[in-house]
């Protein structure tokens, strides 16, 4: 049964401007760009350079739609009141585009645009290939259907009896697996060696047969592969010796052949090469001998301004006499509306860079030995609610400007997200920071004896006789968060 009622709630909620707030406080500097263009696009009232003249600002903020009880004014509005097309600002496709066009660059002056490489696919460099094999056109289909099936590491891993099935249902191509597995070896004839392979062990021995010079090391690596791929895989060095009854420096040597070879031979050639990501400090940290000195990337510093052209229509609405006509009213409204929302982006901004030096200012006191010598054991054990404490902001505000942000040092470039760890007691009772712990066990496993690497119980025994009691499981914790594999994944010959 429906029913009517009142009742009170007491609900916070956040203003658009503190959402807008809260999105530009958690980009980084290379989206704060891109948002400061999307802004300047929609809104024709924001401009970028600074403000000339302050002082006019505050006469936007008078009512548009109020009226003046000055008569000396009115007559004077009426006299001097030109005609406003609000249309020429609201419609962009008035002014072709060819217009608006310039080229002011001279031969000498420096063009800094990014070059784009284009050329070939993989796939299309394969079917390039294919085609001065010596291959029957009835044959070509099936040949390039191979080449479609293999995945971007360069390994074909479709049974050759689902591909037959494929081809005649999909392809109304009628052929046995003898024919399939025939041209199979004709496109791993093709470049970069070990391309169309079925699995690691047949990549690496067609690389290996590939080889021009075939050498007792060759052989003897060919012969490791083909009889001991699961010892090699999990580094069974002793097993493998005694099994094929090598000596250390024949073993050491086929090993050295095989570590050249590629197990992807595919990226090689990929469709979509890495992209390189370049780091654009928010912060700059100097150490003027001994005093450091913060300061805020100038690109998170932009100099926004409000339109002096949308000012004055505004100033020129809020002088006049009445406000004639829906479409006038809808243009005042318009114009004030974005003169708002600039005013708006503005404040956002700056806010926005007060914040990111407040929390990093707190951040550099809190960590001031480590940010004067770079030393990683210097660094205190420090979460998220001892910054917030400090600058009496709510943790998810810290979250935010921690957590894709860089700050430029004179000893690197650091997320300031990495500055933040958890404690750990040592014998002595002291806290420090599980990065000094970590630290300690990476340039240990460095300078350990790759043919005898150390146990995770022998790094746990290390690291208690230097006074931190930690137990095997969070060393192995600590290794994976390195990156550091298992002791038998690190021995070398």
């Amino acid at each position: 049964m429906l029913k009517q009622g009142l009742h009170q709630k007491l609900l916070q909620k956040l203003s658009p401007q503190q959402i807008q707030l809260m999105k530009l406080l958690q980009v980084p500097t290379v989206a704060l760009e891109q948002r400061i263009k999307e802004e300047l696009e929609i809104n024709p009232a924001l401009e970028e350079g600074a403000d000339m003249d302050d002082s006019r600002d505050d006469a936007t903020g008078d009512d548009p739609f109020s009226t003046s009880d000055d008569g000396d004014v009115e007559a004077h509005s009426d006299q001097n009141r030109e005609d406003f097309d609000l249309g020429a600002y609201i419609d962009d496709d008035e002014t072709p585009a060819y217009k608006l066009a310039a080229n002011n660059y001279s031969p000498d002056d420096e063009r800094k645009e990014i070059p784009f490489a284009g050329g070939l696919g993989f796939q299309e460099q394969l079917l390039s290939q294919l085609g001065l094999r010596d291959i029957t056109p009835e044959e070509f289909p099936v040949a390039e259907y191979l080449i479609g099936n293999i995945d971007e590491d360069g390994y074909l891993r479709r049974d050759i009896s689902a591909i037959v099935d494929d081809l005649a249902f999909s392809q109304n191509i009628l052929t046995s697996e003898e024919n399939v597995l025939r041209l199979l070896k004709e496109v791993q004839e093709l470049d970069p060696p070990g391309i169309g392979a079925r699995d690691l062990q047949e990549c690496l021995l067609i690389q290996l047969r590939r080889k021009e010079h075939q050498t007792v090391e060759l052989k003897t690596a060919a012969l490791i592969l083909r009889e001991c791929i699961e010892e090699i895989s999990r580094k069974h060095y002793d097993k493998i010796a005694k099994k094929l009854e090598l000596t250390d420096d024949e073993l050491k040597a086929a090993i050295k052949e095989i570590l050249k070879l590629n197990p992807k031979p595919g990226n090689s050639q990929s469709d979509s090469p890495k992209s390189t990501q370049h780091i654009i400090p928010d912060f700059l940290l100097f150490n003027n001998e001994g005093v450091l000195e913060l300061q805020l990337n100038s690109r998170n510093a932009p100099d926004l301004r409000i339109s002096r052209t949308y000012q004055d229509m505004l100033e020129h609405y809020s002088k006049s006499k009445k406000t004639s006509g829906k479409d006038q009213r809808d243009a005042v409204l318009f114009v004030k509306q974005k003169i708002d929302s600039a005013r708006w982006f503005i404040d956002a901004i700056k806010q926005r860079q007060q914040t990111l030096m407040l929390t990093m200012q707190a951040i550099l006191e809190y960590q001031y030995d480590y940010f004067l010598s770079g030393d990683e054991t210097k660094l205190r054990p420090m979460i998220l609610k001892d910054i917030a404490e400090k600058v009496f902001l709510d943790i998810s505000t810290i979250s935010r400007v921690a957590n894709s942000k860089y700050i430029q040092t004179s000893f690197g470039t650091f997320l300031l997200k990495s500055f933040f760890s958890e404690s750990l007691s040592t014998d002595s009772g002291e806290e420090v920071s599980t990065r000094e712990v970590k630290k300690i066990l990476e340039e240990y496993v460095e300078s350990e004896d790759k043919r005898r690497p150390v146990t995770d119980d022998k790094l746990a025994k290390v690291l208690r006789e230097k006074g931190y009691n930690i137990a095997r499981r969070t060393v192995a914790k600590y290794r994976e968060q390195l990156n550091i594999p298992v002791a038998r994944m690190r021995k070398e010959l």
